[in-house]
């Protein structure tokens, strides 16, 4: 009698089937939490790396925008810097470090195109011939990527009108556009707006050139160089 009643207390099949449906919405549920950490994690592994990015390549312009040199063109009408700019490109002569290509001052150009298929923030290079008679192009330049995905750029430029000499009227503001071919500007701003996420910090960078850097003689009241 003892041994039927130990074998009529285990478990009856409708119990078998609720336990057996609670085991498995607990794994669907458990299932369904580890997808989540895992899209988590690699979203954060994502943004940390679009992060470490972003600062790489505003380290990199900033450094090259302070260090940029006067590079003139000596052979034009006034010796025209090898700087100018508008809202979505900007083209600028500075240095390139003596381990890449032996060094020597490059001419630069900054400008979102598509690279592989994707969009992105790149910075074409070439060595400029100083001693032409034109504005050099960007022909066969190499070029780096400095971040993909990249939906715009938008670049502003601090200084005075074009052949304004400091002191009266020396009213130094912000525009879309550098047309001076005498100096460079007093300050850059440079706004980048990634395809996804939210826009970078914008970037300030002072060139450190005088305006008389590279010319024969100064011309103060005409603020150009003299022939």
């Amino acid at each position: 009698a003892a041994v039927f009643r130990a074998r009529e207390s285990g478990f009856t099949l409708v119990e078998l089937m609720v336990a057996l449906a609670l085991l498995g919405l607990m794994s669907a549920t458990l299932a369904g939490s580890l997808a989540l950490a895992g899209r988590s994690w690699d979203a954060g592994e994502a943004k940390v790396a679009d992060t470490a990015s972003m600062r790489v390549a505003q380290g990199f312009l900033r450094a090259q925008l302070e260090g940029q040199h006067a590079q003139r063109m000596k052979k034009m009408p006034e010796f025209p810097i090898l700087f100018a700019g508008d809202r979505g490109e900007m083209r600028f002569a500075a240095p390139l470090p003596a381990r890449v290509q032996g060094g020597g001052i490059w001419y630069y150009r900054l400008r979102v195109a598509e690279v592989d298929g994707r969009s992105s923030l790149v910075l074409d290079r070439m060595m400029p011939d100083t001693t032409a008679t034109s504005m050099p192009d960007f022909g066969g330049a190499d070029h780096s990527v400095l971040a993909t995905d990249v939906k715009s750029v938008a670049i502003g430029y601090l200084g005075p009108d074009p052949g304004v000499a400091a002191g009266a009227g020396f009213e130094p503001a912000w525009r879309e556009r550098w047309d001076d071919t005498q100096r460079l500007p007093m300050m850059i701003r440079i706004d980048v707006e990634p395809a996804r996420g939210a826009k970078w910090p914008t970037l300030y960078a002072s060139p450190r050139e005088a305006p008389e850097a590279a010319c024969r003689a100064w011309d103060n009241a005409r603020a150009r160089c003299a022939q």
